[in-house]
């Protein structure tokens, strides 16, 4: 089934998106299945690396970093490849955890990725019986899956079921790094033993190549979805890595033709899901696993077919793009909706590629200045295409020019996000949208505040991910809670989930840097809310927020909800001053109205230590007095 996307048609007033539904099917309309056929060009020459045995190849691709790589390398010529045992899948059932069956699983694929890398850029053999076990070893898995993502077994549990193959994001990242190992390797093995390659060409056919082609049903391809679906990262990661097995392993052009044309077309399904604007609403660190590995589809299908069969010139694709350069705050603090981290930058090499590819200057920028912070000039992960990519371009990203984003404002009219930034250090950023966006929080109207490039009302953002995370459970988690967002609890209720749970009446005015919506629609009858507009105002050294509301009837609490990493201090009535190092951000309330309280919530989960410390705080500004219809007004002042 065809998706939907909405096509903008924007109010000069107030620039809230009204919609027609199109599909766009960018994708489906570059080529049929016999354009595609004569289009691809032989394994041989679209494979833009050096072969193995092309020393002088790798030497030159490697040059400067090939004893950083061959070291990587060396740390695993002794590692002692690990079972993941029946136990370690179960555990997912008993205790929640994901952590006991993947870990053991990551350094397996991680050892294995290094040990080739090593190989290629060292080129003695010295690493290739390692490679041979790792790869034996993964053969030997009744499943490529994650317990995590077992479930979707028509037995619904999550041991590895020996009758059914999923497709998920870990087994489509082996069955690539195994077919580039294929690839690579073969010859070599061959000289060893032919059953080693056989064994692997024999597995990758079994686990990805044919149940992509017999199955509809895997949710991520989206081919059974109903109208409005949520489409996520899901879909372009699983798609990269499903082509590139095609394309490295398919010999028949008539099957490899119809694989591709059957990858476009689960692809153009996220690409009808995400909005026209390109934000990411997942979060910046989602952006690597959507728009990024949208990006490495892409580029996998214009390098297969010599950029016969590319979408790079598509606005759209240069805004998903854009948008991590422009979600990033400054000194590693990026905008965090959803289920994203609030520090961590994207891999440079990828915005550099990405924005070259779209003819993007701000992104190549970006990238270059987020290079010199970065540890890890190529990755050593898994993702055998990016590691690939990374070495290949690593040079040319050295001479990028470093600038960081700048904009005044950046506003996001699909996904209802807005960024706003003034002269003064002052970074504000707030969303809109619905409580059934991926890796929902329920925080719509939510928004975060930074002064000099440092947070001060923040998204805690979430834990380690468990088995509740993504459950019937999800909301009983705090950090998934409005109550533990910057909204306000209305009537002892707060916000609900749902896509029916959203903000209406959405404006931004760039001129007055003004972001108006009414959240009263996310919270359900029993907040009994006909209003509640919510207008965020960035000036030159405040940020004035007011919220006007109107009430069916009174019937419990209400209070304004503001989280910070630093604790509060009430430093006279109506004013509570919050410092971090040397800056300082004053809020002044009506004390007559409203009565303080400042909570310290523990933070146990290392996800969310690591960033936090042990503690972060809720300031409460109660409301003393209720009344059916009024206002509140906040502002927040850079000291």
């Amino acid at each position: 089934m065809k998706k939907l996307f909405w096509l903008a048609l924007f109010a000069i007033s107030t620039n809230r998106v009204f919609a027609t539904p199109v599909p766009r099917n960018l994708l489906q309309q570059q080529a049929s299945v016999q354009q595609i056929k004569e289009k691809l060009l032989p394994p041989g020459q679209w494979v833009p690396y050096p072969a193995y045995h092309n020393r002088s190849g790798w030497n030159k691709m490697t040059d400067g970093i090939g004893g950083q790589l061959i070291a990587q390398g060396e740390k695993q010529l002794d590692y002692k490849w690990q079972v993941i045992t029946a136990t370690d899948y179960l555990e997912y059932e008993r205790s929640g955890s994901r952590v006991i069956m993947e870990q053991p699983y990551n350094e397996n694929v991680n050892a294995l990725a290094q040990l080739m890398i090593a190989e290629l850029a060292e080129g003695k053999g010295r690493f290739m019986d390692q490679i041979v076990n790792g790869v034996w070893s993964l053969c030997d898995m009744q499943s490529w899956a994650l317990s995590a993502h077992l479930p979707v077994q028509k037995t619904k549990r999550n041991l590895p079921d020996p009758s059914e193959q999923i497709i998920d994001l870990v087994s489509g990242d082996v069955g690539s790094l195994l077919s580039w190992s294929v690839y690579f390797f073969k010859a070599d093995w061959d000289k060893i033993n032919p059953v080693i390659a056989k064994r692997v060409q024999l597995n990758i056919r079994q686990r990805i190549l044919e149940p992509y082609m017999q199955r509809s049903d895997y949710w991520w391809q989206a081919f059974e979805g109903k109208p409005g679906q949520l489409v996520n990262n899901w879909n372009p990661w699983c798609n990269a890595n499903v082509l590139a097995c095609f394309l490295l392993e398919e010999k028949n052009q008539d099957a490899l033709a119809a694989a591709v044309y059957r990858t476009m077309r689960s692809v153009d399904q996220f690409l009808n899901y995400v909005k026209e604007d390109g934000a990411c609403e997942e979060g910046p660190s989602y952006w690597g696993h959507a728009a990024g590995k949208l990006y490495d589809y892409l580029q996998l299908l214009y390098d297969a077919t010599g950029g016969r069969i590319s979408i790079f010139n598509k606005p759209m694709v240069k805004n998903m793009g854009e948008y991590i350069a422009r979600s990033y705050v400054g000194n590693g603090w990026v905008v965090n909706f959803a289920d994203a981290a609030a520090k961590g930058t994207a891999d440079p090499g990828l915005v550099y590629r990405f924005g070259k590819a779209v003819n993007s200057l701000e992104m190549e920028s970006f990238a270059g200045a987020l290079l010199a912070g970065h540890k890890e000039i190529v990755s050593g992960d898994r993702d055998m295409f990016r590691t690939l990519e990374g070495l290949k371009g690593y040079k040319e990203l050295q001479s990028a020019p470093a600038a960081l984003p700048k904009a005044s404002f950046t506003w996001y009219p699909q996904t209802e996000f807005c960024y706003m930034r003034n002269d003064n250090g002052m970074f504000f950023a707030g969303k809109a949208g619905n409580n059934n966006e991926s890796h929902n929080h329920n925080d719509v109207g939510s928004f975060n505040l930074y002064v000099n490039e440092t947070p001060f009302i923040i998204d805690v953002g979430v834990g380690t991910y468990t088995r509740q995370t993504f459950s019937s459970e999800r909301y009983s988690i705090w950090t998934m809670q409005s109550n533990y967002h910057n909204l306000p609890l209305i009537n002892g209720q707060p916000q609900l989930f749902g896509a029916q749970y959203k903000v209406s009446a959405v404006s931004f005015d760039p001129n007055k840097k003004q972001f108006t919506l009414d959240m009263a629609g996310a919270y359900g009858p029993l907040a009994a809310v006909k209003e509640w507009k919510r207008t965020y105002t960035l000036s030159k050294n405040a940020l004035h927020l007011e919220d006007v509301f109107k009430l069916n009837t009174i019937k419990d609490t209400t209070a304004l909800h503001f989280m910070t990493w630093r604790r509060p201090a009430v430093t006279k009535p109506g004013s509570i001053l919050i410092k971090e190092g040397a800056s300082g951000l004053q809020i002044q309330y009506d004390p007559a109205r409203l009565d303080p309280a400042i909570e310290a919530i523990p933070v146990k989960d290392p996800r969310l230590t690591k960033v936090w410390g042990d503690t972060v705080y809720r300031l409460v500004l109660r409301v003393k007095k209720q009344s059916l219809s009024g206002s509140y007004a906040i502002d927040f002042i850079k000291q």
